[in-house]
């Protein structure tokens, strides 16, 4: 059995041809234009941030022999000793960095809390008052617009110097941050579940609790553990200020040249943070999962 393929008018597939080859044209135009625009921008964002790049390749070699400098000396004959003189101060590193991790946890738990109660009233699918929107927006703007370092430098002054000025510099960053996310995975829930609830009489309370959060809960722990995962970086910086940790040790290593230490307490702090970015990179894939199997 034959097929019998209809071919167009002459006319009519030159009209389409140069209507095709006009689009494409037009297309590979504009994204010559993003593109010139882009580099433009970039040109002139350097220019006006005074990034000098032959500065930078100039002075690399400075960067090159710190890390040469903070490198231990290890040889092979003599390896577990030159380990043991390296981590010398391993004990008391090691306190330091769980006190960095129990700060970042904190910080996690009490602003996963805090967003977890804010994110409902920033929702624009379950709160139709525009007021108490903009005001609960507005707050998690503003908790998540200034750094951690610099509640931190805040709190050290009305505080003094201590771990718990890092808590509550990081919870305040973690509920803005969360609070953002939370919300937007609020406003893409299926909302027939919230409108069955609502036509049967339940209040806010009631709906949130039934027809909310078992969609988003699997979500919020997911963002929570990502988010823990950024605090133990943050909380390893809240050193620098005063804010207990390891990230205090580490200063001092620095600012008094003992080169071996930086190199150790970095290493400690690299390895750690990868062990922890595994260990909930696999767990969230697990939640994400078990909800994509419900």
């Amino acid at each position: 059995m034959t097929v019998r393929i209809e071919t167009l008018p002459p006319e009519r597939e030159k009209t389409l041809l140069a209507a095709y080859s006009g689009a494409v044209a037009a297309a590979r135009l504009r994204t010559l234009a993003v593109f010139v625009v882009i580099v433009v921008l970039y040109l002139l964002a350097g220019w006006m941030a005074e990034v000098r790049p032959l500065t930078f390749v100039d002075n690399i070699q400075n960067f090159t022999a710190y890390i040469a400098q903070i490198l231990p000396p290890l040889t092979l004959a003599n390896l577990p000793a030159d380990v043991a003189a390296w981590y010398w101060g391993l004990p008391k590193w090691l306190s330091l960095l769980a006190e960095t991790i129990l700060m970042a946890y904190l910080g996690t738990l009490f602003g996963g809390l805090a967003a977890f109660g804010l994110c409902f009233l920033a929702s624009a699918n379950l709160v139709r008052s525009q007021a108490i929107r903009f005001c609960a927006r507005r707050f998690l703007e503003v908790c998540r617009t200034v750094p951690e370092v610099v509640f931190a430098l805040i709190f050290v002054i009305a505080f003094g110097l201590g771990p718990m000025v890092g808590v509550l510099a990081l919870a305040i960053h973690t509920t803005g941050a969360l609070g953002k996310l939370f919300s937007e995975v609020v406003e893409n829930i299926d909302m027939k579940p919230v409108e069955g609830l609502t036509g049967t009489g339940a209040g806010f309370v009631e709906t949130v609790r039934f027809a909310v959060v078992p969609q988003v809960l699997s979500n919020f722990a997911s963002y929570a553990l990502l988010r823990f995962e950024i605090n133990v970086r943050g909380a390893g910086v809240m050193g620098f200020v005063g804010a207990g940790g390891i990230g205090q040790e580490f200063l001092v290593a620095i600012r008094n040249f003992y080169y071996s230490d930086v190199s150790a307490i970095l290493l400690l702090i690299i390895l750690t943070v990868v062990t922890i970015d595994l260990g909930t990179e696999r767990l969230r894939h697990h939640l994400l999962g078990r909800e994509a199997h419900a």
